[in-house]
């Protein structure tokens, strides 16, 4: 067998309909897993990165549900769980992001990027670790960033989100670790999407100067990493942050 091969797995991942989401749900699909891909609004988008997983001889399906919502979020999750008969990958990739410096900051801002990027992660990730747990095996991955451990000025409420994420990460690896469950999380550093596309000269040529590799990363080198924590290889690492950022924070 392949290695990282996760033939007959079923994986959720959370915001899978664009960005470095749809990227991770069509590398665990390329891998043989069952991918179910989470969006909130596009569901056009979502159906098309099933179909074009399916296409090339996968297996995926959509699931609407707003992650912000933390109890929708856990009841979508298990009902998925319990269709499938099991859950063996959860991906929390799903997230927002407001900046602004601190002094301008609107709670309104704060409370709706926790909600989706704390909150919602932990919903999720308490519905596939009940079903995990029953099946005394599975993956949790979170996507947290370069910025919680770099820090970055305007995004300190972006920041305070994605670093709970890396105490999340630490703490469920110890409570859920006799029951065979690694939970991981995956930094990615700046990466071609959408919303790095929007960065213009000499924005850009300045960061390029802050990675010592010198470019910009791919979705696909973000899902690479994603797909070996999901991987049975790697029954032997929990707890910890795989960094994707070209050296910018080592």
């Amino acid at each position: 067998m392949a290695m990282f091969s996760l033939q007959d797995k079923v994986a959720i991942v959370t915001g899978g309909s664009r960005g470095i989401g749809r990227a991770i749900a069509e590398t665990l699909a390329a891998q043989g897993a069952m991918v179910v891909v989470n969006y909130v609004r596009g569901e056009s988008a979502a159906r098309e990165v099933a179909d074009g997983i399916v296409a090339a001889g996968g297996r995926a399906e959509i699931a609407g549900f707003d992650v912000g919502d933390m109890l929708a979020s856990e009841e979508c999750v298990a009902a998925i769980a319990k269709r499938h008969g099991r859950l063996d990958v959860l991906v929390a990739n799903a997230g927002i992001a407001k900046d602004g410096l601190l002094l301008r900051v609107k709670e309104d801002d704060l409370d709706q990027l926790l909600a989706v990027n704390v909150k919602g992660a932990l919903g999720c990730a308490r519905a596939a670790i009940k079903s995990m747990m029953r099946a005394r095996g599975g993956r949790v991955i979170f996507m947290s960033s370069v910025v919680a451990e770099l820090g970055n000025a305007g995004q300190v409420a972006y920041a305070a989100s994605k670093a709970a994420l890396i105490g999340v990460t630490r703490t469920l690896a110890r409570e859920y670790a006799s029951r065979g469950i690694t939970i991981n999380a995956v930094a990615p550093g700046f990466i071609e999407t959408d919303m790095t596309a929007a960065i213009a000269e000499p924005a850009r040529t300045e960061l390029m100067k802050a990675i010592p590799l010198g470019r910009i990363g791919t979705a696909r080198e973000v899902a690479a990493a994603v797909s070996f924590l999901a991987s049975d290889e790697a029954a032997y690492i929990t707890g910890q942050t795989l960094r994707v950022n070209g050296g910018m924070y080592v």
